[in-house]
């Protein structure tokens, strides 16, 4: 009952900000500056560095679109959230996008009110254990204590696993990943589940990484991806195509190091019309011409950005896997720039 009302509610504050709220790229750019919401603290995804400053994944999305909007990426107010908070956060207009490993659901597009406008990672839930628990299978987790977030798709995905596998357990329920990691360090659950990639970052920076082992079943589809309100289509696009543009850039080999060689050579049509050299695509956005260009020389392409925060080079150690590009394997794919 609780949680009917609150998602009530949630939709309703939804409606009335996708009513009220339908300019965000008009107020974005009027206060000159993008408030993007992120996660509290999730290595390599979405998390303050040493100086307060906050890096990952996720945040070069939001990096991207304020190169994009305001011809720069610094200019980005970070709000954390969590998975109770984010929702609301974005219905009720404190933040102009949310990008932060949020699972698409029927749900929370049609009934929240949101627009997932790409998925920008493919995932899928797992489970961690300590490896003296002598588990290789979650299907040996049967009476295990699980740490589990609140107000995730975790929640439901854990209960039908166990259900299907005729399993018992018992849910300690946590409010975001930095707690979910030190109930479980503590001892206080036998597993700790949430998606694929967020176990990688969590176990990347524990102080024993070695003595954690992430179970090989996975259990769901994560499709995880940047949302925007309903009702708000201009501001949509202008999220949606800044993403592509990432992935286009990698497919056709544009890169923070060649951006402006490619640009002045380039012979090839879709490439020119990406980096703003032919056509009017900026103006159909609501930006100039060089919007795409501005957001590759920020951050990278999709590439770049997947290698330099959570790929085979870094702790984490996460491999393309689905989110390759659909030339080598993956489902990672941008729609015609024309």
């Amino acid at each position: 009952m609780k949680k009917s009302v609150f998602l009530g509610t949630l939709s309703a504050a939804a409606l009335i900000a996708g009513i009220a709220g339908a300019a965000t790229l008009d107020d974005v750019k009027g206060r000159g500056e993008l408030i993007c919401g992120v996660n509290t603290g999730l290595t390599g995804f979405g998390a303050p560095d040493a100086n307060g400053n906050y890096q990952g994944f996720d945040v070069a999305m939001c990096k991207a679109l304020a190169a994009a909007v305001l011809g720069d990426a610094s200019k980005v107010k970070y709000i954390p959230t969590t998975g109770e908070t984010r929702f609301t956060a974005l219905a009720s207009g404190e933040v102009d996008v949310l990008v932060r490993n949020s699972t698409w659901t029927f749900m929370r597009d049609v009934d929240l009110k949101f627009d997932f406008v790409a998925v920008n990672y493919y995932d899928g839930q797992g489970f961690m254990v300590k490896k003296d628990l002598g588990v290789s299978s979650a299907k040996e987790l049967d009476g295990a204590t699980v740490c589990i977030q609140t107000g995730t798709t975790t929640e439901l995905n854990l209960a039908d696993f166990f259900k299907a596998n005729n399993m018992s357990y018992t849910p300690v329920t946590v409010a975001d990943d930095s707690e979910g990691q030190r109930q479980y360090l503590a001892g206080a659950c036998d597993a700790y589940t949430t998606d694929a990639s967020g176990l990688a970052a969590s176990r990347a920076s524990m102080p024993d990484a070695e003595n954690h082992i992430i179970l090989p079943e996975i259990i769901s589809k994560e499709p995880l991806g940047p949302l925007v309100r309903h009702g708000d289509n201009q501001w949509g696009d202008v999220v949606r195509w800044t993403y592509y543009a990432l992935v286009a850039a990698e497919e056709y080999g544009v890169n923070k190091a060649n951006i402006e060689e490619v640009a002045s050579t380039t012979q090839n049509p879709e490439v020119k019309r990406l980096l703003g050299v032919e056509g009017e695509l900026g103006e159909k956005l609501g930006l100039d011409k060089e919007w795409a260009k501005r957001a590759i020389a920020a951050v990278g392409n999709y590439g770049e950005i997947f290698e330099a925060n959570i790929g085979s080079g870094t702790p984490i150690g996460l491999a393309r896997g689905l989110n390759a590009l659909w030339t080598q394997g993956g489902l990672q794919y941008a729609p015609p720039f024309r």
